[in-house]
């Protein structure tokens, strides 16, 4: 059994796994956990960190120069054993490299740094992507914390809603059922100005998906209860989900998704991948601040 690692602030708790560098619980003075049961008759997932890829990749493939490469939906991050390279009583810092094992999917080097930060109610969470190599690196990177619903806090599951930054009008998009790759088509939004009210009914076809995104920030929670402020300033893409009926909601910022049915050309050209010139990093931030019932 693997160890978590701990750290803490005056008001918050916070424990990862170091396998996959994925927050696993998140506590506050209290002792109420804002973070999912993780019933597996739902999903047993936590917070996966999801690199090189964001969704799936058409045949579970991807392709590089002429070659093929067999990569499972979200990429191998979340499978990963991170190494810990920095350990305060309020700040961790993991870190994955390449390796034989991440070449034989993923013919590029690379390092993902993990870091997470606890002050007073908010937990900061920086991934950062270096390339390592001497050739352009193709990648996408996405988090996917399932977070409590209903909160701690006392409100009714029924109340919960997502307030977003700006308003949304855009359409969103979905999944197609028999490849779980994204369908060209967009569907009306089912978020109100800038509000969405969270219903089970809304993910009976999987995940909805923004891939054109006016907020970076949002808010999760119920009048009367606790609210979750989260900002994503770095992640132009998005993922709300959940299994009918779990105990949780995952709100997920994403850089990437899904391969387009029908897509198969390189990996590098795939819409939503970003490509970082040799010797070049770029940062995901994700913070989490706790309003409290």
């Amino acid at each position: 059994m693997i160890d978590l690692v701990v750290l803490a602030s005056e008001g918050l708790t916070a424990r990862i796994n170091p396998f996959g560098a994925e927050l696993s619980s998140l506590t506050d003075a209290a002792g109420r956990e804002y973070m999912t049961d993780a019933d597996p008759a739902f999903w047993s997932g936590r917070a996966p960190l999801l690199f090189p890829i964001v969704g799936a990749l058409a045949d579970d493939t991807l392709r590089h120069e002429g070659q093929a490469f067999r990569m499972p939906k979200h990429g191998f991050a979340r499978r990963s054993a991170f190494a810990l390279t920095e350990q305060l009583a309020d700040r961790v810092v993991f870190r994955l490299e390449d390796s034989a094992e991440t070449r034989a999917s993923y013919p590029f080097a690379f390092a993902l740094e993990m870091a997470f930060t606890l002050s007073d109610m908010t937990l900061a969470m920086m991934a950062t992507v270096h390339n390592t190599g001497d050739a352009p690196l193709p990648f996408s990177f996405g988090y996917h914390p399932a977070f409590a619903w209903p909160l701690p806090g006392g409100a009714d599951k029924a109340a919960h809603r997502v307030v977003f930054e700006a308003d949304e009008p855009q359409p969103i998009r979905q999944l197609d059922q028999a490849s779980g790759l994204l369908r060209p088509d967009g569907v009306p939004s089912p978020v109100q100005g800038r509000e969405l009210p969270l219903d089970p009914k809304l993910f009976r076809h999987d995940a909805l998906i923004w891939t054109e995104l006016a907020s970076r920030r949002l808010s999760y929670g119920a009048d009367g209860g606790t609210w979750l402020d989260i900002a994503f300033p770095d992640s132009p893409m998005l993922g709300i989900w959940q299994v009918p009926g779990a105990r949780y909601i995952c709100i997920e910022p994403w850089q990437g998704h899904s391969d387009p049915v029908g897509y198969a050309g390189e990996f590098g050209d795939k819409p939503g991948v970003m490509v970082l010139p040799q010797g070049a990093s770029c940062n995901f931030r994700m913070d989490v601040t706790i309003r409290p019932a």
